[in-house]
């Protein structure tokens, strides 16, 4: 490719960007068409979209998995699309009010109670998706299952109120959330990206010691995920050094006391 092709596909390529338009490879259309076959798909678009995605995929074939997968007495299917995820992010993205009806771990039931809707999560290891949201009425941090909440109705209210509950948002994360920071040692640096990949789940900043060749991973995360971050820490183990931050710090120096302590010899 001579130098003028690649300023044409360069300006090409930056044209479609930022007109929102993106290329996908004849695999990635494979692959879309094969998992609009899930039962799932049906709940993740809506009708009118889904129609408009399998028109438009209907020249292409399907991943053929039967050979390639051997499934074997599975545990009970639990499909990792929620029903209520759709109307859910839309109220997100469009930064509305709502009334929520939802019940709680000792089946009480509470109605209408107007929340405001900031981020959706899931968890991993539960499987479960949960809605983060504001209580406007008692000003606290929520978080509810989304097998729990029962019902969800638009709540309208003014610019002005929800710019200030933003902010109110914005104020209560801040006092929840801590930092660490956490520096790759010099002769595992070729595992950066695996290091990376590690803490990919949290807001990071990398900095990079040119005289030392070190890389400083720099973490930010709430309070009550700090055992997850030391459950990280440990899994990689000699490839890295928590340089900052007391309380990880303590549990680390902790852990490793208690595990020489189990081969110490007994006289």
């Amino acid at each position: 490719m001579n130098l003028f092709e690649k300023i044409f596909n360069y300006q090409m390529m930056t044209r479609l960007e930022n007109s929102g338009t993106f290329m996908i490879t004849s695999q990635e259309r494979i692959w879309l068409k094969t998992m609009l076959n899930h039962p799932s798909a049906s709940l993740a678009f809506t009708p009118a979209t889904l129609d408009k995605l399998q028109s438009a995929l209907g020249g292409e074939q399907t991943l053929d998995l039967s050979e390639a997968f051997l499934e074997k007495a599975r545990s009970r299917e639990k499909h990792v699309y929620h029903p209520q995820l759709r109307a859910l992010r839309r109220f997100i993205a469009k930064q509305s009010a709502i009334q929520l009806s939802y019940k709680v771990k000792d089946e009480r039931i509470f109605q209408n109670e107007m929340a405001f809707p900031y981020k959706l999560e899931y968890s991993l290891v539960k499987r479960e998706w949960y809605l983060l949201w504001f209580h406007m009425r008692h000003r606290a941090m929520m978080s509810t299952k989304l097998d729990k909440i029962d019902a969800v109705h638009a709540l309208v209210i003014s610019p002005e109120r929800v710019q200030q509950i933003g902010e109110n948002i914005e104020r209560l994360l801040q006092k929840r959330q801590t930092h660490a920071k956490i520096e790759v040692v010099q002769t595992y640096n070729r595992e950066l990206s695996r290091i990376l990949y590690a803490f990919s789940c949290f807001e990071k900043q990398v900095d990079y010691d040119e005289q030392q060749e070190t890389y400083t991973i720099r973490l930010t995360f709430m309070n009550n995920e700090a055992e997850y971050v030391l459950s990280k820490l440990r899994f990689l183990g000699l490839r890295v050094r928590v340089v900052e931050g007391d309380h990880l710090q303590r549990r680390m120096l902790d852990s490793a006391q208690r595990a020489l302590a189990r081969y110490e010899s007994t006289e």
